[in-house]
């Protein structure tokens, strides 16, 4: 049986936490042997030919679009129990994104064929697979929404309080530049710097070379429910 780092494995998580329940998990990946990754190596590239789905048993992933011109989005950051490259692995498109491991990572993976055959055999688990889709679909139609009607700070602290769930050390520390969190909201990193630089004023959050730390989450999450509201 396959042993994950991560021992949530609530199924009424929000969308960007979709990831198959255990069961369908082991279902997908039984006899897969574990394949190890290490910080900053990629799984595939975007537009690379979809050959695999891959599934996380530890560590995380970072999923980003690029430009033509080389800009970067990071769409999402998958954990143990999600998928990685469902989507070419079942149209047979190519890669839509580029998945990059962002810490130490433990996989496991099926081909298309395999894929599709353990699909066929398990109701249950292409059940599951749809599901997982459709939250993806919704996640992404959320983060378009944000991006067209949502000012700066209500993005920003929408993406800050996501990230401290689950990337925040003991201390409340969360590992990220902000460079990579303007990545993160496909916005300038002035405007992201600026923000940060107000919001540390007011004490609602730390920083730290290469770190954030929310110190103030009722008020970010206010910031939040004002601009939705």
């Amino acid at each position: 049986m396959l042993q994950y780092q991560d021992g949530d494995t609530d199924p009424e998580k929000p969308q960007h936490f979709a990831r198959l329940e255990a069961q369908n998990f082991e279902l997908l990946f039984t006899g897969c042997p574990v394949e190890r990754y290490e910080p900053g190596q990629h799984l595939f590239m975007q537009e690379d030919a979809a050959t695999h789905v891959y599934g996380v048993i530890s560590g995380k992933v970072e999923i980003s679009i690029y430009s033509p011109g080389g800009r970067k989005l990071v769409a999402n950051i998958e954990r143990p129990q999600s998928l990685v490259g469902e989507i070419g692995a079942l149209d047979g498109g190519p890669r839509t994104a580029t998945a990059t491991c962002l810490s130490e990572c433990e996989l496991v993976s099926v081909s298309r064929t395999q894929l599709f055959d353990r699909i066929g055999k398990h109701p249950d688990l292409a059940r599951a697979v749809i599901a997982l889709l459709c939250a993806r679909l919704r996640w992404v139609s959320s983060e378009f929404g944000d991006q067209a009607l949502l000012k700066i700070e209500a993005r920003l602290a929408k993406r800050l309080l996501y990230l401290s769930s689950f990337m925040a050390d003991a201390e409340g520390w969360i590992s990220i530049s902000q460079s990579d969190l303007a990545d993160f909201l496909g916005a300038t990193r002035e405007s992201v710097n600026k923000t940060l630089h107000d919001w540390r004023a007011h004490a609602l959050i730390e920083t730290r070379r290469g770190a954030i730390r929310v110190s103030n989450e009722a008020t970010l999450a206010e910031l939040c429910e004002l601009e939705e509201g």
